[in-house]
């Protein structure tokens, strides 16, 4: 399935082995070449916590967990009402980063309460400063000092304003050397955003553990978040993103909700073997 080209591999744990390591299958089966390809793997399990009625596990193609992913939960929630895991629109998704609550729309886009975004230091995490919210922060990257917005969507993000830095910036060469920035102990995913008007913002996505990508709803989220706090946009904002656009509602101290599609692309079986590294079926 895919979230506006931002692609993803479901399974349902209850089909997998009992003892396979979910952080190297979700390299094997993201892999484009020798894999189905994909910029994560999303695993549909039962929830841990009683107060959830299912759980979304996510792993972006390097392996590593991800908190969250906001068009990965969309195409997560119309896959398990599709296959009759809930009779109900609208259902409590347990993730690292909380409860989320996705309703199917019936023209089955999914609008999804991301709940409030993170904006203290501590939370989002980001340890450059004690100030809360992270807005226009001067982060020193190989002596170029950006200023940056820094929030946290149950993953942290770290947000530029193009017409806020002197120089113009390759989102390919800056996105890798700010995700690792030890200023974000987390890693972060870094957005570019181009406000066009104060109801659409135009936002290129280097993606923590994975690179470009054609979409991010967390990331949408975070830039709503921080043009509306900086006064920058109004409550509704159409995030454009390479994959298309995602619509984000936010009245600036609640619940943030993000409305976008989720789309099928093919389902299909997919061979697990055990073999030595480099070996492919």
């Amino acid at each position: 399935m895919h979230g506006l080209g931002n692609d993803f591999v479901l399974i349902e744990e209850d089909q997998l082995p009992p003892d396979v390591d979910l952080n190297e299958l979700a390299k094997e089966l993201c892999d484009r070449h020798f894999g189905i390809g994909a910029d994560g793997l999303i695993i549909v399990a039962p929830p841990d916590d009683p107060n959830c009625d299912i759980q979304f596990k996510f792993y972006n193609n390097d392996g590593s967990r991800a908190e969250m992913c906001g068009n990965g939960i969309r195409c997560f929630a119309r896959y398990v009402k599709d296959q009759g895991l809930t009779k109900r629109h609208e259902f409590r998704v347990e993730t690292l980063a909380g409860p989320v609550i996705p309703h199917i729309n019936p023209d089955t886009t999914v609008t999804v309460d991301m709940g409030r975004p993170f904006l203290s230091p501590e939370t989002i995490p980001f340890k450059g400063t004690s100030e809360s919210p992270v807005l226009n922060f001067p982060l020193d990257v190989e002596g170029a000092k950006l200023p940056i917005s820094a929030v946290g969507m149950g993953n942290p993000h770290c947000i530029i304003f193009r017409h806020e830095v002197s120089q113009p910036l390759d989102f390919k060469v800056w996105g890798p050397k700010i995700e690792v920035h030890p200023m974000f102990p987390a890693k972060t995913n870094v957005e570019f955003c181009e406000v066009l008007d104060r109801g659409t913002i135009k936002v290129d996505v280097w993606e923590r553990g994975v690179g470009p990508t054609m979409a991010c709803g967390s990331g949408a989220c975070a830039v709503a978040a921080a043009a509306i706090l900086k006064g920058l946009a109004d409550n509704k904002v159409a995030i454009q993103l390479p994959g298309g656009e995602l619509i984000i509602q936010w009245n600036g101290k609640d619940n943030i909700f993000m409305t976008g599609p989720a789309t099928y692309v093919f389902a299909g079986m997919f061979s697990y073997l055990d073999q030595p590294a480099g070996v492919h079926p």
